[in-house]
């Protein structure tokens, strides 16, 4: 047996390919929308529709740039959703010991193994997301590209020229903040997956045969319920790892950054619409393309 045949025989070599196809296919359809997120929530760049924010991209620097610092993500996605496809898997059976092995978790051990997956998850998506964020703003902040110009060629690039000017302390910027997005927010995305897909196609939960358009529908619907939910935290998180050392509020923290945030009320929800329509597809298509590829690794295991 090759080393390619005993990862696809293990739990976790299953869960790592399916996760890489399923977490691929979402961040290759959604990101777009993602820099359009991004650029919204920013002052300097947020003014006007998603619609006006598009054109001028568009017309400033062409449609590649939407799909600037798509790499960062792309070269950790199958390790990521990895880790919290896994360990959302066990821990939603470890909470709750009373539930039989061949019956589904209880909605109560789907949410806390959901945001025990978020949690987890967090000391592997804060540095990849700072790096996408400074990517993503780059070229669109003036202030900054005068100031930094050259540095910021690529993830590596980046990620190298923050060590240097921030130390390994820099690279996690906002580390607190993701934690405090990512744990409920997950324990709210996979019990609403759960719930919708259970609702959607009764009994499926137990025999995993739901069809293709409950696994979109419930994906989708997961995504933008997730998001609705911590989108002021991601606003405030996206504010402060948009900041670097050349930046006037570079030691603006959490509570300073709600507090100015909360004077535009506004400012904390800018962007929710392009949030919500990206939440839907990517996670429509990311829960498909997983459980998709996780049903065709195990029938060819069992053939």
């Amino acid at each position: 047996m090759d080393i390619w045949e005993k990862i696809l025989t293990s739990g976790w070599g299953k869960e790592f390919v399916a996760g890489g196809f399923g977490g691929t296919s979402g961040v290759v359809a959604g990101y777009p929308l993602d820099t359009l997120r991004i650029l919204q929530q920013q002052q300097h760049t947020g003014k006007g529709s998603a619609i006006s924010i598009l054109r001028r991209v568009l017309a400033n620097e062409g449609p590649f740039a939407l799909y600037k610092g798509m790499a960062a993500p792309l070269a950790s996605v199958a390790f990521q959703n990895a880790i919290v496809f896994k360990t959302y898997a066990t821990l939603s059976r470890a909470v709750d010991t009373n539930v039989q092995a061949g019956d589904p978790p209880s909605y109560t051990g789907v949410t806390l193994g959901g945001i025990g997956a978020g949690v987890i998850q967090s000391v592997i998506i804060s540095p990849i997301e700072l790096v996408k964020i400074r990517l993503q703003l780059h070229s669109n902040n003036a202030h900054d590209k005068t100031k930094q110009s050259g540095n910021y060629k690529g993830p590596a690039g980046i990620a190298r020229s923050i060590i240097r000017a921030e130390g390994w302390r820099g690279i996690y910027r906002g580390f607190t903040i993701t934690v405090l997005r990512d744990g409920p927010s997950h324990g709210v995305y996979f019990w609403t997956y759960e719930y919708m897909r259970e609702k959607l196609h009764q009994g499926c939960r137990k025999t995993g045969q739901e069809s293709f358009r409950t696994m979109l529908t419930a994906g989708g619907l997961a995504g933008v319920a997730s998001w609705i939910c911590c989108y002021p935290l991601d606003v405030i998180k996206t504010r402060i790892q948009a900041q670097s050392n050349s930046s006037q509020a570079k030691s603006m923290g959490i509570g300073e950054c709600f507090k100015r945030s909360i004077k535009d009320s506004s400012i904390l929800w800018r962007g929710l619409g392009t949030t919500v329509a990206r939440a839907f597809i990517v996670n429509g298509v990311t829960f498909t393309a997983y459980e998709t590829a996780l049903r065709c690794l195990v029938n060819d295991n069992s053939s």
